[in-house]
C-alpha cells in the first residue's frame, strides 16, 4: 500500500539550503499528494531510488530531462487545481492518464 510522506521529509524540502533536483521533486509530489511508490513507475525505477532522490541523492543525467517536465507539468496541474490528489484512485488515475499505461499497485492494497 502507497504511504504518506514523513514529516522528516516534508521539513527536509521546505530547507532552501538543501536544493537540489529530487528535493523539488519531493517537495512537488508532496503538494499534489503523489505516492513515491506511484512516481517510481513514472521513471521506471524502484521506490526507493525515488525516496534516495527526495533527500537529495544522485541523478542519472537522462533522466534530469524527464523529471523537470514533470515538476513544470505538476505545478501547473496544481495552479489549475487538478492537483493535488483527493486518494489514491485519484493519484493513481492522474499518472496513468500522464503516462498512458497503467500504475501498478502492490497486492495489499488490491
Amino acid at each position: 500500500m502507497a504511504r504518506t510522506y514523513s514529516p522528516a521529509l516534508k521539513e527536509a524540502v521546505k530547507d532552501p539550503a538543501s536544493y537540489r533536483l529530487g528535493t523539488d521533486l519531493a517537495s512537488t509530489c508532496i503538494k499534489a499528494n503523489l505516492p513515491a511508490m506511484y512516481v517510481a513507475q513514472v521513471f521506471d525505477t524502484s521506490r526507493q531510488t525515488i525516496h534516495a532522490w527526495f533527500r537529495g541523492g544522485a541523478i542519472r543525467p537522462k533522466k534530469r530531462p524527464r523529471i523537470e517536465v514533470f515538476i513544470q507539468l505538476l505545478e501547473e496541474d496544481l495552479k489549475k487545481g487538478i492537483l493535488p490528489c483527493k486518494n489514491l484512485r485519484d493519484a493513481k488515475a492522474y499518472l496513468r492518464d500522464m503516462i498512458g499505461k497503467p500504475i501498478k499497485t502492490s497486492k495489499a492494497s488490491d
